[in-house]
């Protein structure tokens, strides 16, 4: 019988399929014992499957590198490091050995006990983190049994289920699965930001999904109004095609948009730069017309590895880089590891007790000077191949801009002197994404050449609000009144000092907000490829006159309600 199930859309797109149901996971397996010669082979059966996960992860990982957005990674790189946690891992063994447990049990059994140590913890955001040992943990349960229970094929299937990890969403989009509906998660988490970039529809939110939806039934989701119609009828079928074809038409006008200008309808040009971390990406930047890459992430040469890469090592990769923009400029962001950016090599302290808040960005590159300075001679010999901006993450106080000026500036004399062909400048410029940054910044910004505004870091630091905390949903969000006036001070004191300001955040790729950034005065966005063509069309259908003009409204706006209902005027 036809039912209309209400949702969240968090990844626009149309798909009809069928339903692959997925209760929320649960480790509900009985206690079971295994003879004592059999606790040999019990515990390879354990250990065969925790390297298939590994494998599985890996390739992954490569799999999607350079071509899908960073948060990807980050899980991943997380997820593998508990795989190699001696806590976990040492656990299991001793309830194989002690108790003869089977390894589904000491399965179960380890993650409870892990889970009763992270829910009595006070930070929320380390009490979160046992959704990632779910995961991992789950992910071992699943190989343990997979040799007997081969899964069915996934092509053509609506994936209903809780909530969804994004490295799982990666691996079924891989798998042909047209749509994900879940009851729980958030249009802001981490798996809604990839499905955007990977073009899947998902729908969030849809409480009643796990309760009336059945495998085998058929589903259309739309995952622009955040429906999901169960088992439809004709009229939902004909509107499904009209979605389709529309899909179709739009694109193909986007594609018409790979060579056209980023104007305002009254010939205003902007400048639209790409994010990356990949020789993949820098491509397709470069295919689509980007004006530069605007943020060049460094992290993926550090992470899944326990060696740092040497100078000659991240020198080739920068390098490389800037050859594939043939001469159009490379901001590269100096490392950005911690918080959830774990490394293997220990660069990253063990144990923070609020990572998210510790040494991290340039706080860990500064404490790391041979480091620090390694990296920046990479990246000074790299100018000498093409236009080089440096980005340094994470700066919260003047003293941070210039200690890293200072270094620049000397790495400069030194790599020269030693004949290397280098840039006769190489600007410097600080990523606002702390509160601090963005109060502070008439103290520091006649010290940088350029700004770039982290909007995902600055929404989550400015409104104390974690975005993949599905309870925060209406709290976290870019139509707060507090960010909106904190942006167009940061561009307001940008602009006063002639200095060039980007939004490179999820916010600048959402080409809802293009008008909004625009009425703040922005003339630079950086964003994935992916989103870069949506946001194009978006600008050019902008009257930027008209806009500015109705900036003092936007500011003036007391709660999300009013900007939503200014953003609704500009469209």
């Amino acid at each position: 019988m036809r039912q209309v199930l209400p949702g969240h859309g968090a990844s626009r797109g149309s798909a009809l399929g069928r339903a692959r149901v997925r209760l929320p996971h649960v480790l509900d397996v009985r206690e079971e014992h295994v003879e004592a010669d059999a606790v040999e082979g019990e515990l390879q059966r354990l250990h065969a499957a925790i390297d298939i996960v590994r494998e599985e992860m890996r390739v992954l990982r490569q799999r999607l590198h350079g071509a899908l957005a960073q948060e990807v990674g980050e899980f991943l790189d997380l997820h593998a490091l508990l795989l190699d946690d001696p806590e976990l891992l040492q656990g299991l063994d001793d309830l194989i050995r002690a108790g003869r447990y089977t390894a589904d049990y000491a399965l179960r059994l380890q993650r409870d006990r892990i889970a009763s140590v992270f829910t009595q913890m006070d930070d929320a955001y380390l009490r979160s983190r046992i959704d990632d040992i779910d995961q991992v943990i789950g992910r071992i349960h699943v190989a343990l049994h997979r040799s007997a229970t081969p899964v069915e094929g996934l092509a053509g299937d609506i994936l209903v289920t809780d909530n969804i990890a994004p490295a799982e969403l990666a691996q079924l989009q891989a798998q042909g699965v047209m749509a994900v509906v879940t009851a729980g998660g958030s249009a802001l988490s981490h798996s809604a930001i990839l499905a955007r970039s990977l073009h899947v529809p998902l729908v969030v939110g849809a409480a009643q999904a796990l309760m009336k939806v059945n495998d085998g039934d058929v589903l259309a989701v739309d995952g622009t109004s955040g429906l999901v119609v169960l088992e439809p009828n004709a009229e939902d079928l004909r509107g499904h095609r009209a979605r389709m074809r529309d899909q179709v038409r739009e694109r193909r006008q986007l594609n018409r948009l790979r060579r056209e200008p980023t104007r305002t309808t009254d010939g205003v040009d902007v400048k639209l730069w790409a994010n990356a971390e990949s020789r993949a990406d820098v491509a397709e930047a470069h295919a689509l017309g980007a004006a530069g890459v605007g943020l060049y992430r460094t992290e993926f040469l550090f992470l899944q590895r326990t060696e740092v890469p040497d100078e000659e090592e991240q020198f080739r990769a920068y390098r490389d880089v800037v050859l594939g923009m043939t001469g159009r400029t490379v901001t590269i962001r100096t490392l950005d590891l911690g918080a959830d950016k774990a490394d293997r090599s220990g660069l990253v302290l063990e144990g923070e007790p609020n990572p998210a808040l510790g040494l991290r960005g340039v706080r860990l590159s500064l404490s790391r000077e041979p480091l620090f300075r390694t990296q920046l001679r990479a990246i000074v010999r790299a100018s000498g191949y093409g236009p080089v901006r440096v980005l340094v993450p994470m700066i919260s106080s003047r003293e941070e801009v210039l200690s890293v000026k200072r270094m620049l500036r000397k790495v400069l004399a030194e790599v020269r002197r030693e004949g290397h062909e280098v840039a006769d400048v190489i600007p410097l410029g600080a990523m606002i994404e702390v509160p601090a940054a963005a109060i502070a910044l008439p103290s520091f910004i006649g010290a940088v050449d350029f700004l770039s505004v982290g909007t995902n870091d600055l929404i989550q630091y400015l409104l104390a609000a974690d975005r993949n905390n599905e309870a925060l949903g209406e709290i976290y969000t870019p139509m707060h009144p507090a960010l909106i006036r904190l942006l167009h001070d940061i561009i307001r004191n940008a602009h006063k000092r002639g200095k060039p300001v980007a939004v490179c955040g999820e916010m600048a790729g959402d080409a809802t907000y293009a008008p909004l950034l625009l009425a703040l005065g922005l003339g630079e966005f950086s964003l994935h490829p992916n989103t870069l063509l949506e946001l194009r069309r978006a600008i050019r259908n902008c009257d930027l006159s008209a806009l500015r003009a109705r900036a003092p409204a936007l500011l003036r706006a007391k709660d999300r309600n009013q900007i939503e209902q200014w953003l609704t005027a500009s469209h």
